[in-house]
């Protein structure tokens, strides 16, 4: 989501300013690509952009598009197929084996409405949404090209799709989409004609809780920040919970571990890494975030350390039960030789972004079944009038 975060502070920016700007997003993709549907650049008049599209071989081609799409204010679609070995430059130079679908669209100048205001509303509020976006259509009847609904977990924000027919059948596989927690593609066929839509699963930051303010939660912290997680930092000592220490930091608690439960949210959605180098604290700690709804908690130290404070708790009569452990990572990390703070940094954030994604960490020439999850799609057949383009790599 910090790309997403980025693409709303520039279009403010630029919106501000006055300047003339372009919208393209991956829509649809067939086979390989470098990004899935979801990822977006932001062209403005100069040229300047925000986020990525691809790996940098479709951003040279998708920026003379989209300068094209300002001045004649019309949305087009730009098909890339890399599966055409004859395509030396291109095809079989980038080598992803993919069709790529990107929808390249003029933005609205300050005063008039758009969909990114509302998309940035729900992120600063921090919200679950499903954006949806058509992108092809048989008839002007149905939706123009580029058409969206957002719907967030209280309720619609936007909508443009100007059949009302459609719109609703949208919302009803939105709102779907949004409790099954998966992006998908869909076709509708209706007696004005037929619309391709992307339904796309918009996540808040994940928020990080790293209890202990030590200098090795420095490095962690600025790691989950970069990755655009929101992260709380608890400690009970004042210069250690400090933004000296940590101005990166969304938030800093001043607390002792009995104090937690009611200064810091644990929610289904938190990510607790214990790290405060004390014995008690973190056995105080354990007892509380086991038993919470938090999806992982992560303990530094050792394997002995960690089992002889599992031992602990349950001679306390609490008893750990599987889910719980199975939640619990301890100890914390993958396993890629980490010794220095950096190093041991990395091996958390590493491991806490591939749980989240339900991944083992483990070497991708030794994965069997494609790289990127599958997305759900209905069956996409040829429409006339959708442009297309290959761009040689830069």
């Amino acid at each position: 989501m910090r790309e997403l975060h980025a693409i709303a502070e520039a279009f403010r920016q630029a919106r501000s300013n006055g300047k003339a700007m372009a919208l393209a997003s991956v829509v649809g993709v067939q086979g390989s690509a470098y990004r899935r549907p979801g990822a977006r650049m932001l062209i403005t008049e100069e040229g300047q952009t925000t986020g990525t599209i691809s790996g940098g071989c479709l951003e040279r081609d998708v920026i003379l598009r989209a300068q094209r799409t300002m001045d004649n204010a019309q949305a087009t679609l730009a098909t890339y197929d890399s599966t055409d070995e004859r395509e030396v430059d291109f095809g079989a130079g980038l080598g992803c084996g993919g069709v790529i679908h990107v929808l390249i669209e003029p933005l609205l100048r300050a005063g008039e409405p758009g969909h990114l205001p509302c998309l940035d509303e729900l992120l600063q509020r921090r919200e679950r949404g499903v954006l949806a976006t058509v992108w092809r259509t048989s008839s002007q009847q149905m939706a123009r090209r580029g058409s969206r609904l957002l719907l967030g977990s209280h309720g619609e924000l936007w909508n443009d799709i100007i059949n009302p027919q459609l719109a609703a059948r949208i919302r009803r596989d939105a709102r779907q989409s949004l409790e099954e927690q998966r992006s998908a593609a869909q076709g509708y066929e209706l007696p004005a004609g037929r619309a391709e839509v992307f339904l796309e699963i918009l996540q808040p930051p994940t928020p990080l809780v790293v209890f202990g303010g030590g200098y090795d939660a420095v490095p962690l912290v600025q790691f989950a920040r970069d990755l655009g997680w929101h992260v709380t930092v608890v400690d009970h000592r004042r210069d250690a919970a400090s933004h000296i220490r940590f101005p990166c930091a969304d938030v800093l608690r001043l607390c002792r571990p009995e104090q937690v439960s009611d200064q810091v949210p644990l929610t289904s959605d938190t990510v607790a890494v214990l790290m405060t180098h004390n014995y008690r604290n973190d056995l105080e700690l354990l007892k509380l975030l086991l038993p919470s709804p938090v999806r992982y908690v992560g303990l530094l130290g050792s394997t002995t350390r960690s089992a002889r404070l599992l031992r602990e708790l349950s001679e306390a009569g609490i008893n750990v039960t599987l889910e719980q452990r199975r939640r619990l990572h301890a100890p914390i990390g993958l396993d890629i030789g980490a010794e220095t703070c950096d190093e041991i940094a990395l091996a958390i954030a590493a491991e806490i972004k591939a749980t989240l994604a339900r991944r083992t960490g483990g070497l991708l020439r030794e994965r069997r079944i494609p790289i990127h999850d599958h997305v759900q799609w209905q069956e996409i057949r040829p429409m006339q009038g959708a442009a297309t383009g290959c761009a040689s790599c830069p």
